[in-house]
């Protein structure tokens, strides 16, 4: 059996009657519309609801479904404690959802949940589905800090494993949209909530995912939204489909924006291979980047897809500016994919004979030992832009007045605690911000008082830290 149907579904606590205590009713056409989708799944009778929640625990590169075999919740957060909820959850579909993941070389599995209890992602869509239908199990998974086209595959190995499994399954992609669509809304207004909630209503109406997947990072994080990555893995359920689609409603007179869409599989279309669609369009774009490419950045390219390649470390190469050759200095170098970090390493003084050399050498740490990424795979190596920063040699200085958030970088030291953070990074606008978060990467407390250093760097390429 393939998912008979995928629902996007909001999950607002006062949308539940206990809670709302006639609030409620402000949202009535999302309440018509939940109700019209209980009814939907209770004609369509799955044996399981597959439930994408942001509200459980959520690993910055794994997908958690969630183990075990019952699981309990209540609405007490939101003072209606007398609100419970208990399910069984459907063990042999989250093996097959896992075992088909990891085949795709993707990190799910059951194992790290912080929190047994139902969220509130899981039980407000939960409430209304089962006023009028409750014989099903549930399998609940949240998604992860991958990028969307990571959640879209996911959700094409969802699907692999539903069909191993041979269930009749309805998924809920649970959601809001935007939290700042009114000045008296709970983070205040910004435009592009609204840009953001027009661009997923209409991916909603007509089902055409490339646009979701080619969201930017800045625009879902200025929208403050918690409903993308859930709509991504849905989307990727139906890869190579044809679909119908519903916009049901969207509201949004609390000030956060509540969609209630669903998604049929009407049939195979091998053109809807969107995610196919999103690797083409990044590695032309980074191929672009390349081209105009300063020869620091290409000798970092060259660096990690020698590495990967061979398996051995490039040597230097002929033809290269004497700049390269003949100063030392300390250089970062970052890796982006799709406009994200894929990885980071650096040197705060030079360690080798030449920036060239440490160009080299922290090409491969960034590509290869940066834990907080896998190491990069020979695939990604065309969808990859390299960004090398050299730094100026460090001067102490006595106060953060002396510091420039756009045109210093920071150094803060505490005793063997040392930590950096590099000038004019997007969405860091203050002195006092950028001295925090280098003290929070050493480890050193807020309160603490620490050595400062600061320095300048010279800037091959554009993107962020």
């Amino acid at each position: 059996m393939s998912i008979m149907r995928g629902y996007f579904l909001p999950h607002p606590p006062l949308a539940v009657p206990e809670v709302g205590r006639g609030r409620e009713r402000e949202i009535q056409d999302t309440l018509d519309a939940l109700d019209e989708v209980a009814k939907e799944i209770a004609t369509l009778a799955p044996e399981t609801i597959i439930y994408i929640t942001p509200h459980s625990t959520v690993y910055a590169d794994y997908f958690l479904i969630s183990p075990g075999t019952k699981a309990k919740g209540d609405l007490a957060n939101f003072g209606a404690g007398h609100v419970k909820f208990q399910v069984e959850y459907d063990r042999d579909l989250v093996y097959e959802i896992a075992a088909s993941a990891n085949q795709d070389e993707i990190l799910a599995g059951d194992i790290g949940e912080e929190d047994a209890s139902l969220d509130h992602g899981t039980m407000v869509p939960m409430w209304f589905i089962d006023q009028r239908y409750k014989d099903y199990k549930v399998v609940r998974i949240s998604p992860s800090g991958m990028t969307s086209g990571e959640h879209y595959h996911f959700g094409m190995s969802i699907a692999k494993g539903v069909e191993r499994a041979g269930r009749k399954v309805v998924l809920v992609a649970s959601g809001d949209l935007s939290h700042k669509l009114t000045q008296s809304g709970p983070y205040g207004y910004a435009m592009e909530g609204e840009i953001f909630d027009q661009t997923i209503t209409t991916v909603l109406t007509y089902g055409d995912y490339l646009p979701l997947l080619l969201t930017a990072d800045s625009l879902r994080s200025a929208a403050a939204e918690c409903g993308f990555n859930s709509l991504a893995i849905m989307a990727g359920c139906f890869d190579r489909q044809k679909v119908e689609t519903k916009l049901y409603s969207y509201e949004g007179p609390f000030g956060v924006g509540y969609a209630v869409g669903s998604v049929a599989p009407a049939g195979q279309d091998p053109n809807r291979n969107f995610l196919d669609k999103l690797v083409q369009i990044m590695a032309k774009n980074a191929a672009l980047k390349k081209r105009k490419e300063h020869s620091y950045q290409q000798l970092a390219r060259k660096s990690l897809e020698h590495r990967v390649k061979t398996g051995e470390e490039l040597k230097v190469p002929d033809g290269l500016p004497m700049e390269l050759l003949n100063n030392r200095a300390g250089v970062f170098v970052s890796i982006y994919k799709n406009d994200r970090l894929r990885g980071c390493v650096g040197t705060i003084a030079p360690t080798t004979a030449s920036i060239a050399s440490e160009i080299i050498q922290n090409a491969v740490s960034a590509g290869m030992y940066d834990n907080r990424f896998d190491q990069v795979k020979a695939s990604e190596l065309d969808e990859l832009t390299y960004n090398v920063d050299v730094l100026s040699p460090p001067e102490e200085i006595a106060s953060i007045r002396e510091l420039d958030v756009k045109k210093y970088g920071v150094i803060v030291t505490k005793g063997m605690k040392r930590g950096l953070l590099l000038p004019d990074l997007n969405g860091i606008d203050t002195v006092e911000e950028q001295v925090a978060i280098a003290k929070q990467k050493a480890g050193i407390s807020e309160r603490e008082k620490v050595k400062l250093e600061r320095f300048l760097v010279t800037r091959y390429g554009q993107e962020e830290e």
